[in-house]
């Protein structure tokens, strides 16, 4: 087994992510106190994992499964789980196409996505974070 998973998930892959737009950001970060830098990392962080997912969502899919031999009304959900200390862990969603708002806290998708919400209802504790 190897020490350290490679790809676009990969811990090496998300810091590169981040290094990236925090350089991109850099003239906005020099102005930040600590407090600000760490909340902009994190959010960073966020960002990067929901781009990596979604990319892989796309790219890492046998051709049999492509969105182009699914139909053009293909859904993907992807899950990440995390590991953030203790016994604590994060749970990220990405849903490609993004689910639609229906009104009234209720949202639209796909069969696969509805499917996903309902797993992602099952944990419970989720709460979104506005990605």
């Amino acid at each position: 087994m190897p020490d350290a998973p490679a790809g676009p998930l990969s811990e090496a892959s998300i810091a590169a992510a981040v290094r990236a737009l925090a350089e991109r950001n850099r003239h906005h970060l020099e102005s930040m106190t600590e407090a600000e830098r760490a909340d902009a990392a994190q959010h960073w962080r966020e960002l990067a994992l929901a781009v990596l997912t979604a990319a892989t969502a796309t790219t890492g899919l046998p051709e049999a499964t492509d969105s182009a031999a699914a139909g053009p009304d293909a859904g993907r959900a992807v899950f990440v789980l995390e590991d953030v200390g203790g016994d604590g862990v994060a749970v990220h969603a990405s849903f490609h196409p993004e689910l639609h708002d229906l009104g009234d806290g209720e949202v639209g998708g796909t069969p696969a996505q509805i499917a996903a919400l309902e797993m992602l209802n099952g944990l419970g504790g989720f709460e979104p974070d506005g990605a």
